[in-house]
């Protein structure tokens, strides 16, 4: 060893430190990659990503190998050090290249080529699985033998290999995903995504027409009086009862019933219920991602929805779980909801029945969603005693004043929200 040059001994030196860099850059990139693009960039064909993926299969042996050839390049590294230390400058010498090569190792093999893997770690990562694919083939032998010391003393721990392969996302981490998406999602995109995965949080309950504002075909009323529900219905799906919702026969599809009409003697009460279809049941508590599902299997576009006991409690369709996604059918702030009405000094007349729910996502309010759906229900919980006109109430950060009552229930309310001072927000919504 001392009859080799100095001018080889640093060439030498120079190339481990190389070396370090390599291993040391590509252990920060391989780690680092992001799992969700490597494997689109698989699917799409990519060679690298494929090798890359298949080594981060196992992380326990890829960390072996990356640490064996670190370990092995430092430690060759530090032995050439010390002989350019010895020729140069005796004992004194090597230890002026012991403290020179910890700073290089550190600046140059470690430092550096880190960082600028964890900031580009495509661009390391993926050249260097190439490398690694073969070194794993060469030394297979000794990588298992590490893994299987390296394994065995963790799993006296608790820990596997197989826990570090789990990558897969909770509804949190998605959240925080598209949220921090900036301009590669457009906001009304991230909007959409982000009320898809509130789904599971919300139920039927926070979006059904509640049963005493169901609007449908009473088969006891005058023939005249159907036919006049028929003609100026809005909607083109009716229930179908006798007396009361209690007595539900079905659901008519108006659009059948119009052909009926082309034929006046054809169009009587007996062929008018011909056309009705059995109804459709959604147990309370039913969460919407699922009822979205249970809709598209039973080919349903309306369900009732029952308690325990099987009362009919209110009726959910399909559009009203698609506008939870993509938001109200309608471009006008002040018909947004169903029978709320914004005013000029910034207030809200809202109608007992309307959901929280709803308020909340149409004029961005915070109003709790815990308990009570309706906003009746909401004033209710908070008063503990029969609601009476001009009583005044204060719920977070909003102050509501009952302005009409109907039945010992809130017929209307008028709500203002309050600034963080404790004044009145005049400029509401």
């Amino acid at each position: 060893m001392n009859d080799i040059p100095l001018s080889a001994l640093f060439a030498i030196l120079l190339l481990l430190v190389v070396l370090s860099a390599f291993f040391s850059g590509s252990e920060t990139g391989l780690m680092t990659l992001n799992r969700y693009r490597l494997r689109y960039a698989a699917k799409e064909g990519n060679r690298a990503a494929k090798l890359a993926q298949e080594l981060l299969k196992r992380p326990d042996r890829l960390i072996g190998l990356i640490l064996l050839g670190n370990v092995f390049v430092n430690t060759l590294a530090a032995s050439v050090a010390t002989l350019i230390g010895l020729k140069i400058g005796g004992e004194q010498g090597v230890v002026i290249a012991t403290v020179a090569l910890t700073i290089i190792l550190l600046i140059f093999g470690e430092a550096t080529p880190k960082t600028l893997a964890a900031l580009h770690p495509e661009r390391v990562a993926l050249p260097a699985a190439y490398v690694f694919t073969m070194l794993r083939v060469v030394l297979l032998p000794i990588v298992w033998l590490v893994s299987l010391i390296s394994n065995s003393l963790l799993r006296l721990i608790g820990v596997t290999p197989e826990d570090a392969a789990q990558h897969s996302l909770s509804v949190e981490e998605l959240r925080s995903v598209v949220t921090e998406a900036g301009a590669m999602i457009p906001q009304r995109h991230q909007r959409m995504l982000l009320s898809i995965l509130d789904l599971e949080k919300a139920t039927v309950e926070d979006i059904m027409i509640p049963r005493n504002e169901i609007v449908g075909i009473d088969i006891s009323e005058p023939w005249e009086t159907i036919c006049e529900v028929i003609v100026t219905s809005s909607h083109t799906r009716l229930p179908v009862y006798n007396g009361s919702i209690d007595d539900l026969k079905g659901v008519v599809h108006l659009r059948k019933v119009l052909r009926l009409t082309a034929t006046e003697n054809n169009f009587n009460l007996t062929t008018l219920l011909e056309q009705v279809r059995d109804p459709y049941f959604i147990p309370e508590g039913t969460p919407l991602n699922q009822q979205l599902l249970n809709f598209q299997d039973q080919r349903r576009r309306i369900g009732f929805v029952i308690d325990e006991y099987g009362d009919i409690q209110g009726l959910a369709t399909l559009e009203d779980i698609l506008e939870e996604v993509v938001g109200e059918f309608t471009s006008d702030p002040a018909t947004r909801v169903k029978n709320v009405y914004l005013d000029a000094d910034g207030s809200v007349l809202a109608h007992g029945s309307v959901t929280i729910r709803s308020l909340n996502r149409s004029l961005n309010w915070r109003l709790p969603t815990g308990g009570p759906k309706t906003l009746n229900g909401l004033v209710m919980e908070q008063l503990q005693e029969l609601p009476k006109p001009g009583r005044r109430l204060t719920i977070g950060n909003y102050q509501l004043e009952i302005t009409d009552i109907r039945a010992n229930a809130v017929k209307t309310a008028r709500i203002r929200p309050i600034k963080a001072g404790g004044a009145l927000d005049e400029t509401a919504s």
